[in-house]
């Protein structure tokens, strides 16, 4: 399963995530995806596109970042192109 893990960094300060990733590593454990990711250019926030399994391993890692300041949102997400297939049978019906 794919999620859209929204972090928000503490004050708009994104140099000590920076740091902690730079000295220890992303801090993933096994079978947690870091996909990829996007920053807010006011550095609100970070847009982390994560896949895992097991619901678990995201609160494992949310809880190896306890202390650094940022907070955690997680919204499943589905890709477009496998929403489309969901869709596409209902294009033609009417309501």
């Amino acid at each position: 399963m794919l999620f859209m893990v929204i972090e928000r960094f503490a004050n708009q300060d994104p140099v000590p995530v920076y740091r902690q990733v730079r000295d220890k590593g992303r801090s993933l454990p096994e079978g947690l995806t870091y996909v990829g990711s996007w920053i807010e250019p006011n550095f609100d926030r970070c847009f982390q596109l994560m896949e895992c399994d097991d619901l678990r391993l995201l609160q494992e890692w949310v809880l190896s970042w306890r202390g650094s300041g940022v907070t955690f949102e997680i919204v499943p997400v589905v890709p477009s192109k496998e929403t489309r297939e969901v869709v596409a049978p209902h294009l033609d019906q009417t309501d």
